[in-house]
């Protein structure tokens, strides 16, 4: 596999509805037993996962890896929460935004780069009702823009 990002696994399309991303960090994350197996199948879900600090660690809940199909006894737990592998800094800025008013850890995006599991992680701020509205209202007015566009180019 060539150096640089590799092939994404999962995308948590709800942290950018539900979260005004400010900013984002690259983040190791520690596994155990057959949990890589499914993660190169493709079989995780960050829908619900957050990020949480306890004793000054990163640590990943409600990410769901399913187990794996010829895994035996030695399975894990697919709910289980796993920690984050990041420097004391990093650790200690994410502290800091999160002790603000409103502000909330989030997983983005898990990829496999150089054959290890990554996880983008983003700091960010939770969207009220209605900037998800207003967000949804943009989207649209650039869709009817592209398809008239489209529809000029065309004759």
């Amino acid at each position: 596999m060539a150096k640089g990002q590799g092939k994404s696994v999962a995308m948590n399309k709800r942290a950018n509805f539900d979260f005004a991303i400010e900013e984002t960090i690259e983040a190791g994350i520690v596994l155990q037993g057959t949990e890589i197996k499914s993660i190169r199948n493709g079989k995780v879900q960050l829908k619900d996962a957050f990020v949480r600090i306890r004793n000054n660690e990163a640590w990943i809940s409600n990410m769901h890896i399913s187990p794996y199909d010829q895994g035996n006894r030695f399975n894990h737990d697919p709910l289980r929460s796993r920690k984050l592998l990041l420097h004391k800094r990093q650790i200690n800025a994410l502290i800091g935004k999160v002790k603000e008013q409103g502000y909330a850890i989030v997983p983005i995006k898990m990829y496999l780069k150089d054959g290890f599991a990554k996880v983008l992680i983003g700091v960010g701020k939770g969207k009220k009702h209605y900037d998800k509205r207003e967000d949804l209202k943009k989207k649209e007015a650039k869709r009817e823009m592209e398809r008239a566009f489209k529809a000029k180019q065309q004759y």
